[in-house]
Order: structure tokens, then C-alpha cells, then sequence
């Protein structure tokens, strides 16, 4: 099962980058968008796991979730990775939120580190993709549109779970459904 731990969007949120995106398609060119219903917040890539730990990734959920109250994220302006750049491989949307959701991923990274999960590398930049470029090629016109929302607010929400979800890889797109649902405190 490929799995990965995130939060799920708010339905609002949703729609504002939803309209974001009918905005840049137009001036972007061979960029592949994120359908809307799967927007998330990613905290942890867990990749290709054996069914037989799927409960024991549940008790850590749980287990974290518990510890950590419930918190506000906003979505706030967009952007490229790599940053700056006229080819651009990933498109993104940005997160704002206080030490809350950095206490959490990092404990999250913590316990699985502890059940064997591999730990991530790179340090944890919250964003939230909205589209990949299937080859980075120059894009003045998408970039100056990403610019130009750099500063756009798309919403705010209370986060009061986190979720763990299976990725089922199919031909038109990935389709991602929640596995188990674990509530902050």
C-alpha cells in the first residue's frame, strides 16, 4: 500500500484554489493540476508500506494526535519549486501556521522514526501542490501569475485531525482515500 499521513483541506479552501487554478491553466503550458478533492497537506510520505503495519502506523496517529490541541493553518500565496525560476517543476500553494504544526510533523517523524520509518532528509516545508510540470520548459507568463498571487489569501481552518491515506495510482490521475481519521486533543 503506498501511504502517506497529511490534513485534509477544508471544502472552502478547496474552491478558492480550485478558482486559483482556472486562472493559471491558460497561461501555463503541459502542467499536469492536482484535482481539487485531492488537496492535503502532506506531514509524512510514508511511500510503499506492507499492509501487516497499517495498525501499528494507527496507534502512532492516535497516539500523537492525542498530545497536540487543535490548531488554525491558513493558505496563503503561491509559488515554484525550484524557487525563482522560469522552469518550474512544481507548482505550489503556501501554508501559515504558528509552531503548532511544526511540534506536530516533527513528533510525527519522531514516532515512525522509532517503528522503523525512514525519516525525511530534507527539513519539512509545508506546501501544497497544485500542479507538476511533466517538463520543466520556461513559463514567463505563469510565473508572473504566481507572482502576482504571492500574497493571496485562500483561507483559514481549524485543523482537528490528521489523517492517514492510501494512494491508489491509476492512469487518469492519483485517487487518495482516507484510511483511519485521528483527532487532536
Amino acid at each position: 500500500m503506498r501511504l502517506f499521513i497529511a490534513i485534509d483541506l477544508s471544502p472552502e479552501i478547496k474552491n478558492r484554489l480550485s478558482s486559483a487554478v482556472k486562472v493559471l491553466k491558460p497561461v501555463a503550458s503541459d502542467i499536469k493540476w492536482v484535482a481539487p478533492e485531492n488537496y492535503h497537506l502532506t506531514l509524512k510520505f510514508l511511500g510503499e508500506t506492507d499492509e501487516s503495519r497499517v495498525e501499528t502506523i494507527k496507534q502512532v496517529l492516535e497516539k500523537v494526535a492525542r498530545k497536540h490541541r487543535r490548531f488554525h493553518l491558513s493558505v496563503r500565496g503561491t509559488g515554484s519549486f525550484p524557487p525563482g525560476q522560469v522552469r518550474m517543476r512544481v507548482i505550489w500553494a503556501g501554508f501559515q501556521a504558528g509552531p503548532e504544526l511544526y511540534d506536530l510533523q516533527s513528533e510525527l517523524e519522531e514516532a515512525l522514526s522509532q517503528e522503523g520509518f525512514s525519516r525525511e532528509e530534507r527539513p519539512f516545508t509545508p506546501h501544497l501542490t497544485i500542479g507538476r510540470a511533466r517538463e520543466p520548459r520556461k513559463q514567463e507568463r505563469l510565473k508572473a501569475e504566481l507572482d502576482r498571487m504571492g500574497a493571496e489569501e485562500f483561507g483559514t481552518m481549524e485543523v482537528s485531525e490528521i489523517n492517514l491515506f492510501q494512494s491508489i495510482l491509476r492512469p487518469e490521475g492519483p485517487e487518495y482515500r482516507i484510511i483511519s481519521r485521528h483527532k487532536l486533543a
